[in-house]
């Protein structure tokens, strides 16, 4: 097994070591209890709100593409996000749908490289736009969660790891610079640097990305504040939306089983400090957690229709996205 998989295989051990320690702690009710408060009306409220926020992601997809001078249809970006998606809540890992709809664009458009980096930007304006909104609602709106968060970013560990980064970065940086002429690192830098121009800056993309960042994170934020009323939250929106957001913020460690794991941990966590319980707050994680994968749902569906049409024809282009899954660390699927 490569160091690859072994790593893949550490974070979905991670993920479930957390969720391990939640039951341990918090017992099973809160798992149950989350599942029995779901009901038809909130499961279609989901499937609204998915809905709105993946035709969002797509459109940012596809405005980040085209500003990388690769063509995708909105259309057809809807349809690559919904099954990424579901291969993301399906599969360990969370990441494998991104790696999947990367891989296919990138050879659809006949440039696997600049594909697979059209979504990593498109990723990263999601996660950008989390970062800031979330610093802000942070030390703009007080809340019990943020004194132990400050004490974290401000400890000497903290800032030991940020001043180390920052003097290996300055380094790099100085040592590329004295060298003459232009180093394949430098290259790569530059041409880095390039692409997030085009692809996230560029004058027609930049304003699509931002709003439909907004609209993403406002649909996750909804969609989160609808599992916490759904769970017996009864705190005003605005005493929530700080805990919402370290949840959502905890979604972006890459150590989780389909998603689950360090969401229902912080989000225990914050709930608990700011003295609604623990335990609801594993609830309305959980309660999420079914949204979101009920949201994704319509990947399915995607996937379905991809088969048969696979059938009249396409069979190598299918087997080469299953060896890249493979190859990231999913389990190969067996006849």
């Amino acid at each position: 097994m490569d160091r690859s998989r072994w790593a893949a295989w550490l974070r979905m051990l991670a993920g479930l070591g957390i969720l391990v320690a939640l039951v341990w702690n918090l017992g099973s009710d809160a798992f149950v209890s989350g599942l029995r408060r779901i009901d038809a009306a909130t499961l279609l409220a989901g499937l609204a709100i998915g809905l709105l926020t993946t035709v969002c992601s797509a459109w940012r997809w596809s405005l980040v593409a085209r500003g990388l001078g690769l063509r995708l249809p909105l259309g057809r970006a809807v349809a690559d996000y919904y099954r990424a998606l579901f291969l993301n809540a399906a599969l360990p890992g969370g990441v494998l749908g991104d790696v999947h709809r990367a891989v296919r664009h990138g050879r659809a458009s006949g440039d696997l490289g600049r594909g697979v980096r059209a979504v990593v930007l498109e990723r990263t304006a999601g996660q950008l736009v989390l970062l800031v909104a979330g610093a802000v609602v942070l030390l703009v709106r007080p809340s019990p969660v943020l004194a132990p968060v400050v004490r974290f970013l401000t400890s000497p560990a903290v800032a030991l790891s940020v001043a180390a980064v920052a003097v290996l970065l300055t380094a790099a940086a100085l040592r590329l610079r004295a060298r003459r002429g232009a180093s394949r690192a430098e290259r790569a830098v530059r041409g880095m640097l390039a692409e997030v121009r085009q692809g996230l800056l560029g004058r027609g993309v930049w304003p699509g990305v931002a709003l439909s960042s907004v609209a993403v994170l406002t649909g996750y934020l909804g969609m989160f504040v609808l599992a916490a009323r759904v769970a017996g939250a009864t705190a005003p929106i605005a005493e929530l939306v700080p805990l919402v957001v370290l949840a959502l913020l905890a979604m972006a460690l890459p150590l989780n089983v389909g998603g689950w794991g360090p969401r229902e941990g912080v989000a225990a966590w914050a709930f608990g400090a700011a003295e609604l319980g623990a335990a609801q707050g594993l609830t309305t994680a959980v309660i999420y957690g079914v949204l979101a994968f009920v949201a994704s749902l319509p990947g399915a569906a995607v996937l379905l229709v991809r088969r048969s049409v696979t059938r009249s024809g396409e069979r190598p282009q299918v087997e080469l996205e299953e060896r890249v899954l493979a190859e990231q660390g999913a389990p190969q699927r067996r006849a």
